[in-house]
């Protein structure tokens, strides 16, 4: 039986936060471009990566469980969903960001 190791979920929960609030990680490598500032695709694309990974390993435990894995235990296939959610949802908030930015951009007067 697998046990949930609650410092690192915890640790994880942090990072998390700290990255919604715009604070980079000590250990996270920077996607920097020439002029010292960080390039913007490459921090999406990063982002999306994660999400995507993120949703795979929760639909790859889930099927695990599904088919009776027994090394598989409900709580971490429940925070595996949880986690490639609340990432989801994360990634769909930048996104209405993005595009409110956009359409605030295009009705500018010239």
């Amino acid at each position: 039986m697998n046990t949930i190791d609650h410092q690192s979920l915890l640790l994880q929960m942090r990072m998390l936060a700290a990255r919604a609030q715009g604070v980079q990680e000590p250990a996270a490598p920077a996607a920097a471009s020439a002029s010292g500032g960080v390039d913007f695709g490459k921090a999406l694309k990063s982002a999306l990566d994660r999400v995507n990974e993120t949703q795979q390993a929760a639909r790859s435990l889930s099927d695990k469980f599904d088919a009776g894995d027994p090394k598989i235990d409900m709580a971490e296939v429940m925070v595996a969903i949880q986690k490639a959610n609340v990432s989801f949802q994360a990634v769909t908030q930048v996104r209405n960001k993005l595009v409110s930015a956009y359409q605030d951009i295009m009705n500018m007067p010239i």
